[in-house]
C-alpha cells in the first residue's frame, strides 16, 4: 500500500487508526509506542466477539469463553503474541484466529491468573450479551474456523454500515440511509420505489439513483476496511469473495 492509500485509509477510519491493522500490530510490538497500544486495543474492542464466539464453538462454556477472550487480550496488548506477527504472511483475521487458537492450545495455565476485574483488564466484556448473541448463531454443526469468519465478515460489514450511517447523517440524508439500507443486501420490489419515492418527495428515477449512489459507497467503503486487513492491495478483491462465501456458507 502507497502512501496516498494508507492516508486515505486513515481519513476514512479517524479513531486514533494511524495506518493499517497490520502497521497497528507492528508498531504495537513496541511496548514504547502508546499510539499502536491504544489502536491496538480499539481493533480488540472491535473484533472481540468473533474470538468469543470461537472460542465457544471450541466447547468453553460462557463463563470460560468470557474469562479466556478477556486473557487472550490482555495477553494480545502485552505483545507476546505480537512478536510472531508478520505482514506478509497474510490476512490480519488470519493472524488473530492462529493467534487464538495458539493462546487456548498452550496457555490455558496463564488464565487463572487473570481473574475476573484483576491485574490488567484492557477491554471491557459483557458476557451476558455476548452469550446472547452466541445463541442466535447458526444451529448447523459449523466449524470454529468458519464461525468466526463470518462473524468476522458480519463486524466488518456492520462498521462499514455504521459508518456510512453517520456519513449520511451529517449531511442530513438519515432518513434516505435508513429507508434504502435493505436495498444494500438486495433487489427492491418494484412498488418499493414508488412508495418511498413518495414518502421522501423525490421522484421514482431519483430514488433509483439514490439507491446506487448508496451502493457505491458501501463498495468503496467496505473495500477501504479490507484493505487494512490484507497484506496488500492485490488481495483486497479475493478476501471479499472469501468474506462473503462465508456468510453463505
Amino acid at each position: 500500500m502507497n502512501d496516498t492509500q494508507e492516508a486515505d485509509v486513515a481519513s476514512y477510519l479517524g479513531r486514533g487508526f494511524t495506518t493499517t491493522h497490520w502497521s497497528v500490530v507492528l508498531s504495537a510490538r513496541d511496548r514504547a509506542c502508546a499510539e499502536g497500544q491504544a489502536a491496538l486495543e480499539e481493533l480488540c474492542r472491535k473484533y472481540w466477539y468473533p474470538l468469543y464466539a470461537f472460542v465457544r464453538r471450541r466447547g468453553w462454556n460462557p463463563l470460560d469463553a468470557a474469562d479466556l477472550t478477556q486473557a487472550f487480550f490482555v495477553f494480545l496488548l502485552e505483545n507476546e503474541a505480537l512478536k510472531q506477527a508478520q505482514r506478509e504472511k497474510g490476512k490480519f483475521r488470519s493472524f488473530l484466529m492462529a493467534a487464538m487458537a495458539n493462546f487456548l492450545n498452550n496457555e490455558w495455565d496463564k488464565r487463572r491468573t487473570l481473574k475476573r476485574g484483576g491485574q490488567r483488564q484492557m477491554v471491557s466484556l459483557d458476557a451476558l450479551t455476548a452469550e446472547e448473541r452466541y445463541r442466535l448463531e447458526p444451529v448447523d454443526p459449523l466449524t470454529p474456523e468458519k464461525l468466526f469468519e463470518r462473524r468476522w465478515t458480519m463486524t466488518l460489514v456492520e462498521h462499514v454500515l455504521a459508518r456510512l450511517k453517520q456519513e449520511y447523517t451529517a449531511e442530513g440524508k438519515a432518513d434516505l440511509f435508513e429507508l434504502l439500507e435493505p436495498g444494500l443486501t438486495g433487489e427492491l420490489a418494484e412498488g418499493s420505489y414508488a412508495d418511498w419515492a413518495k414518502a421522501l418527495g423525490m421522484s421514482r428515477g431519483a430514488l433509483k439513483v439514490a439507491l446506487h449512489r448508496l451502493r457505491r459507497r458501501f463498495g468503496e467503503a467496505l473495500r477501504r476496511e479490507v484493505a487494512h486487513t490484507v497484506a496488500t492491495p492485490a488481495e483486497i478483491d479475493a478476501e471479499i469473495r472469501q468474506l462473503f462465501a462465508a456468510i453463505s456458507a
